[in-house]
């Protein structure tokens, strides 16, 4: 089609421009230099490499929303399409490299079993094969790119689901990750109503909440009381710097509600923008509290951590069950999950069907707890007796418990929890992650990290080269956050702060195979300011709590029922 609008005596563009996504095949440009007629006619024919999809300034998906279906399923395993999966998933991670000119040294973690007697299976080697084919790529991208890195700029790390089960279930305090467990919406969109232009009644209008919104930028990693807190200072301090919003009030009386902001966009047009901002964030605020009211999140939440952190167990989540009758399903299954995941051994027995039948989980909810051992290793013991048996490894009964760490104490209730991804990342970066773990493609050239070739390399504590070299850096092939052009002081409307990327030292790349979750996300920002190095979170998607527990029942759909679970 492109030839045939290009060539000929009168072509339907002047001029052609084409940028391709994905790399195009030798043969198509072959035929189309071939063309003498269209060649003078092209202004620019080029790869982009930009198979990937940014979902804000440190994080991109491969859009691959079947991977624990299509990977750590038992029906899926060794199949086209596991094998499909994989390779697509690998090209599209290795564009991220192509398009912003980095050579990784590519880390990923490795099957483990305890037991000799057990075979590894090919669940168990996911990383390790979606490890190999990314290098594969990055191998092919050093002779066929210009100017492509031929040593190492930076590091990459591909772990699966498995090596943090509680994250994608637990509940995460912070704005964002509240917004989109607790909120009806879709992808980033969210709803919003506003007054109708002729004020007799409301209507409905779609926003983004992205990098654009620099409220949303400086709230979204905030625990949902300090971004309450804050919205409401902000919205007493535009009212006390603005005489006709103070008239606004005074009409009013009290404070100022959602309804009067919306009205002041009305009657301040010059500040529509601003005030629309706070508008939809005391409005978003609002909400999110309604609901944590509604459903007893505080009492869920706390429970959720004390498990976390081993300071709850059985006895506390059965008097739980007991006495908290108002709880929903959803989060009854949910510390069911956590539960399950943290006490595996517990559901050697018929322990573990009792607490479900406790909790009153569906069928369904069954299954999602039984997928779990999908994302563990291989099942070291043969299960004895009868009653329903969850296949999960013993060996890692405890790998769900987390430490407090210390030096990091908040002062809002519920935000204990992390993500495991937070200490690897931080290990990694120190050159401490464990060999019999984590394993590398290739081993860093004499001038990685500034120091001499060695199969181990780590950093001490007064001594910091990773921090001194500088990664190659890219203008505008990365989602950068905009600023605020609302025209108003700087303590109106939250404003986002700036961060100089140049000064920071190597990226480092983390991939997820099975889903990354909101906390995770916000690790990556974290850790970019903690560790001086600009860290990337990447997965085959991003999913909220409800779509990762669906995720988990469909592993099973076809081939488990009720019948299978033995109860």
């Amino acid at each position: 089609m492109f030839l045939s609008d290009m060539s000929g005596i009168s072509p339907l563009y002047k001029k052609a421009y084409v940028f391709f996504s994905s790399p195009i095949q030798k043969e198509l440009v072959a035929q189309i230099k071939k063309d003498s007629s269209v060649l003078p006619r092209i202004g620019a024919l080029s790869e982009m490499n930009l198979e990937y999809f940014a979902i804000d300034s440190q994080g991109f998906i491969t859009d691959h929303e079947k991977a624990l279906e299509e990977l750590f399923s038992e029906n899926a395993l060794d199949s086209h399409t596991h094998n499909a999966c994989l390779n697509t998933m690998a090209t599209r991670i290795s564009s991220v490299f192509a398009s912003m000119r980095e050579f990784p040294r590519v880390h990923y973690r490795v099957a483990k079993t305890i037991d000799v007697s057990v075979t590894t299976t090919l669940r168990d080697v996911v990383p390790t094969k979606l490890a190999a084919a990314v290098w594969n790529c990055l191998e092919k991208y050093k002779t066929s790119i210009p100017d492509y890195p031929q040593t190492e700029t930076c590091e990459l790390l591909i772990v699966d689901r498995s090596v943090d089960q509680i994250a994608p279930i637990i509940h995460e305090w912070t704005y964002d990750a509240m917004c989109h467990d607790l909120l009806s919406m879709d992808g980033n969109k969210y709803v919003h109503e506003v007054p109708s232009k002729n004020g007799s009644s409301s209507e409905k209008k779609d926003v983004l909440l992205e990098d654009h919104d620099p409220v949303w930028v400086e709230l979204r990693h905030a625990h949902i009381a300090d971004a309450s807190e804050r919205l409401h200072d902000k919205m007493s301090n535009f009212v006390s710097k603005n005489k006709a919003a103070q008239l606004q009030q005074a009409r009013t009386g009290g404070e100022v509600s959602n309804r009067d902001l919306q009205k002041m966009v009305q009657a301040l047009p010059q500040y529509s923008d601003q005030i629309d901002k706070l508008s939809l964030h005391v409005e978003i605020a609002g909400k999110l509290n309604s609901i944590i009211r509604e459903q007893g999140l505080r009492d869920v939440g706390q429970l959720e951590q004390d498990l976390v952190f081993g300071d709850a167990g059985s006895k506390e989540i059965i008097n739980f069950f007991r006495t908290q009758l108002g709880v929903s399903h959803e989060n009854k299954l949910r510390l069911m999950m956590i539960y399950a995941a943290i006490n595996p051994e517990k559901f050697e027995s018929d322990k573990g069907a009792k607490l479900m039948q406790l909790a009153g989980l569906s069928t369904d909810d069954m299954i999602a707890v039984n997928n779990m051992r999908c994302l563990c290793g291989p099942d070291t013991r043969k299960p004895s007796g009868g009653g329903f048996k969850l296949n999960f490894d013993v060996h890692k009964k405890k790998h769900g418990l987390r430490k407090e760490r210390t030096g990091e104490e908040s002062a809002w209730t519920l935000s204990r929890f992390y993500p495991i991804l937070e200490d690897l990342i931080e290990k990694l970066s120190k050159g401490e992650l464990p060999k019999d773990e984590y394993h590398c493609m290739n081993d860093p050239s004499p001038s990685f990290h500034g120091l001499p070739t060695s199969s181990s390399v780590r950093t001490s504590p007064g001594h910091q080269p990773a921090h001194s070299m500088r990664s190659r850096r890219t203008g505008g092939t990365w989602a950068k956050p905009r600023g605020s052009d609302d025209g108003y002081s700087s303590d109106s409307v939250l404003k986002p702060s700036s961060s100089d990327f140049k000064k920071l030292g190597q990226r480092i790349f983390v991939f997820v195979i099975g889903g990354a979750t909101r906390s995770e996300l916000r690790a990556a920002h974290k850790l970019t300011s903690k560790l001086k190095r600009e860290v990337i979170l990447g997965s085959s998607s991003l999913d909220d709590p409800p779509q990762f527990i669906t995720k988990l029942k469909m592993m099973s759909a076809d081939e488990m029922t009720l019948d299978d679970l033995q109860i």
